[in-house]
């Protein structure tokens, strides 16, 4: 089988699941950093969302670096499809989330001026971790897309 880029116990396997964790981190660490944002349901569905990314992502890139310093193979049939429903799960919520935190700013900066009136709701900053997780999503749908190949490669 040709030899994917993202596999389990690569390089660039561990570098996306150094990106998923760095970018959900972030996501997190700004939202935290807005003052009122656990009035919103949808941005606490987003810091649960990234939490559960960051524990996904930073559990297989510890898998990752074992294997590369132990230089075994992860590509086993049932620990792929570990990955496979792992990843589409994570990927799933972490899109859902990102998306209904984006609708949320996008109303209240464009449609109804919230974030310029009294209600001082700090919008750039809820931006701004929104972006993070539809970058963090990116690279998810990246790292489940390769999954999946492998997956039907190794039936």
């Amino acid at each position: 089988m040709k030899e994917l880029i993202g596999r389990p116990g690569s390089v660039t396997g561990l570098l996306l699941r150094i990106g998923q964790f760095g970018f959900a981190s972030a996501a997190i660490g700004v939202m935290l950093s807005a003052d009122r944002f656990a009035t919103f349901t949808a941005f606490c569905y987003l810091i649960a969302s990234m939490g559960l990314q960051v524990l996904w992502s930073f559990g297989l890139a510890c898998l990752d670096i074992y294997a590369l310093r132990r230089k075994r193979d992860l590509q086993n049939p049932i620990l792929v499809s570990l990955f496979v429903v792992g990843d589409w799960v994570t990927a799933t919520l972490s899109l859902a989330a990102a998306s209904a935190s984006a609708g949320i700013v996008i109303l209240y900066s464009k449609d109804t001026d919230f974030c310029t009136s009294k209600w001082d709701i700090p919008c750039q900053k809820i931006q701004i971790s929104v972006a993070f997780a539809f970058l963090t999503w990116a690279f998810i749908a990246i790292s489940s897309h390769v999954m999946f190949w492998i997956l039907l490669a190794s039936v």
